[in-house]
């Protein structure tokens, strides 16, 4: 595919040329995926944020996660418009119950706690793009990059559980994992 303008309306435009088919991507979206619902607001403010970091990290994992979160924005920002508060109080106590998960889950399975005790902003905004890579890895998405990952994070886990054991399980969560650094090769 040549990123050619001329060549794809060109080609695009022999599919299209009749009038009765250049209409149809007019059709309306469903009203809550209009902008009407991407107020400017603090939830579409760091919904457009995150997108943008997202996208500026990794442009086509961020690209593929950017209409995700504008959308989940779009809709969540219907839903308070339509039940009104109620909304965000359901919202809230499901937020509380997933960071009270995030501990237990944390150590029962990790045997440490969750990033967040050492780096809070980052857990704040890579997380959510640590799962979408994690999903997009799954299905096969730069396996390279998740091999290199899979070797460094072995490390990074050995390096802890080694610090723990000379100081007799005391470890602190952040000097155990020295943040971990990338150097290129």
């Amino acid at each position: 595919m040549a990123l050619n303008l001329e060549k794809q309306l060109l080609f695009y435009g022999s599919y299209h040329h009749d009038p009765g088919t250049n209409t149809t991507p007019l059709i309306p979206l469903p009203s809550w995926l209009t902008v009407s619902n991407l107020p400017p607001n603090l939830g579409t403010i760091a919904a457009i944020f995150y997108a943008i970091v997202y996208i500026l990290m990794e442009p086509v994992a961020g690209g593929m996660l950017a209409p995700l979160i504008l959308g989940a924005t779009a809709y969540s920002n219907h839903l308070t418009s339509t039940y009104g508060s109620s909304v965000n109080q359901w919202a809230l106590g499901i937020h509380i119950t997933s960071w009270l998960a995030q501990f237990v889950g944390h150590g029962l399975f990790e045997g440490r706690a969750p990033a967040l005790i050492d780096n809070l902003s980052q857990a704040f905004l890579f997380a959510p793009f640590f799962v979408w890579m994690e999903i997009l890895f799954y299905f096969g998405y730069r396996p390279e990059l998740k091999a290199r990952l899979d070797k460094r994070v072995g490390q990074e886990v050995s390096k802890y559980r080694e610090s723990k054991k000379q100081s007799n399980g005391m470890a602190v969560n952040g000097k155990a994992n020295g943040n971990a650094v990338v150097k290129d090769k």
